[in-house]
């Protein structure tokens, strides 16, 4: 039996719809957001929006944008990428179960936080839930004790995380 092909490209409008199945199996009700917000986050920041694909369908994604050093984005909030960024923010990764295993998480991080340095950006943030902590720092991401919990953490369910990694 072959090997599955494995795929990573930037997401598009065609790929909302297998982006939220995989969002529906990777995390709980509280934590799924909308479609329509999904495509305003996707015309956001379309170069930091990935899919992996697995014999060419969608089974894992990827959305970040440039922002600021300690700014949070709330669930259910649309992106507000800075005009002058320092950080490129992971908002959201999930993949689907049947896909774990495979290192895609980790391929789609690696492909973005290589553009993000090449762009001069000196950090990378994210708020770790789901207890993910321990994924994120073996990419070298660590809590970042040294600022205050913003009101945006409050808006995830459970024990949400910023962490912050320098690029």
């Amino acid at each position: 039996m072959a090997s599955p092909s494995i795929a990573l490209r930037h997401m598009r409008e065609g790929d909302l719809e297998a982006v939220l199945a995989v969002q529906a199996a990777a995390y709980p009700p509280a934590m799924q957001e909308a479609a329509a917000l999904l495509g305003v986050r996707l015309r956001s920041a379309p170069s930091t929006a990935l899919v992996a694909c697995l014999d060419g369908a969608v089974c894992a994604y990827v959305f970040a944008y440039p922002s600021l050093l300690g700014r949070v984005t709330a669930l259910d909030a649309p992106f507000a990428p800075a005009p002058a960024p320092d950080t490129l923010y992971l908002h959201d990764l999930a993949v689907a179960p049947q896909a774990l295993g495979r290192g895609l998480a980790r391929r789609m991080v690696a492909r973005l936080l290589a553009r993000a340095a090449a762009d001069g950006l000196r950090y990378t943030a994210l708020v770790s839930v789901q207890d993910s902590r321990a994924f994120w720092e073996s990419l070298g991401y660590g809590e970042d004790a040294g600022r205050p919990p913003c009101s945006a953490l409050a808006s995830y369910p459970g024990a949400a995380i910023y962490m912050t990694r320098r690029l």
